[in-house]
């Protein structure tokens, strides 16, 4: 089995959540399980953009912890993953994760995911950046296995609806870990135009 801890903070972008637990569930067949942790902020944020309850996301995952769950087996090493994705992810949780404070499931786990050397992917939400997020980010970057992977659509793909987008998206976030997403158009090349 193949686990991947989904951490989810209340920055705006959790439709791309949605899109990530759902690609997780596709690649079942093929030994992938998600593990959930959505922020206090997040479950607000989720209902105000996706118009999902808590209780429905939750059943996306395979399993879920609170925030508060700092004794939960994310928190320790030893739980078997394969790395973490967090998406959103806030500045806050952004500063918190490259401090090294862990005050809650979500930096724990990111912060063991970081020192057992496992891949982390961030989907940083913010704009404009200020010097100090851009900091974090360059700095956290440099952490072999760190990824800082904002939502940046392409626009090679020709989308024809948001939804194209966000898929796009969240199979681009998965793809670190060798998660491939049925109706993903990557880069094809010019010449195949």
């Amino acid at each position: 089995m193949k686990r991947i801890i989904v951490g989810a903070t209340g920055a705006s972008g959790l439709p791309l959540l949605i899109d990530v637990l759902r690609i997780i569930r596709e690649n079942a067949d093929d030994g992938w399980r998600s593990t959930l942790i959505l922020s206090d902020s997040s479950q607000t944020t989720l209902q105000w953009e996706t118009g999902l309850s808590v209780s429905d996301v939750r059943e996306l995952a395979d399993d879920w912890y609170e925030p508060t769950e700092i004794g939960a087996r994310p928190a320790s090493g030893s739980y078997p993953t394969t790395g973490m994705v967090v998406v959103p992810c806030s500045m806050k949780t952004l500063a918190g994760i490259h401090s090294g404070y862990a005050e809650n499931l979500l930096l724990r786990a990111a912060d063991v995911t970081i020192k057992e050397q496992r891949p982390l992917v961030l989907c940083t939400r913010e704009s404009p950046l200020s010097p100090i997020h851009l900091r974090n980010m360059q700095e956290l970057s440099s952490i072999p296995g760190v990824r800082i992977m904002p939502p940046v659509m392409n626009f090679y793909g020709h989308y024809t609806s948001i939804e194209e987008m966000t898929y796009s998206i969240a199979a681009r976030l998965l793809s670190p870990f060798g998660i491939t997403a049925s109706g993903y158009r990557g880069w094809e090349g010019l010449e195949e135009r």
